[in-house]
């Protein structure tokens, strides 16, 4: 097994970009998993995103 000597990259997102996400989610005509495409970020995050 290799052995990590970095830390993992953790990105950041402003909140413009998050809030900005999540309206387009919320729209009716998109599915989320479309706009998490998009965006190139997980589903996940989205749905993360979109409860805080």
């Amino acid at each position: 097994m290799p052995k990590y000597t970095q830390p993992r990259k953790t990105w950041f997102y402003p909140v413009k970009f998050k809030v900005k996400a999540v309206q387009l989610s919320l729209r009716d005509d998109v599915m989320s998993k479309d706009v998490a495409l998009a965006l190139d970020i997980h589903p996940l995050m989205l749905s993360r995103w979109r409860k805080e």
